[in-house]
């Protein structure tokens, strides 16, 4: 073997391994959603959130009736269905100043 062949085989052997890597980290991440606790809206809720390890439930699927703030969405696509928007939370990041680069 050459060694333009050896470090070919290197690098995709390198490459495989790290994207193997990533795979079963996204996929422990996706068994994690399907097995997630569906919790019903009631008045009970807000006594588990609290309960919970700081008070943060890491996944779960919510299920019950949610009444839009304005008025629901419609979709062009399917008769009859509706939806509303959940509140986004937008948090930013600090820019700093990189001088040698002169960009934020």
């Amino acid at each position: 073997l050459t060694p333009g062949e050896l470090l070919c085989l290197g690098s995709s052997l390198a490459f495989s391994g790290l994207f193997y890597y990533l795979y079963r980290k996204k996929a422990r991440v996706v068994a994690q959603i399907q097995e997630a606790p569906k919790l019903h809206v009631n008045d009970d809720l807000p006594a588990l959130v609290s309960a919970a390890d700081a008070r943060c439930l890491p996944y779960v699927a919510l299920e019950g009736i949610v009444l839009p703030a304005k008025a629901a969405l419609t979709s062009h696509y399917h008769e009859g269905l509706q939806g509303v928007i959940q509140k986004l939370l937008l948090k930013e990041h600090r820019l700093i100043w990189n001088s040698l680069a002169r960009s934020w």
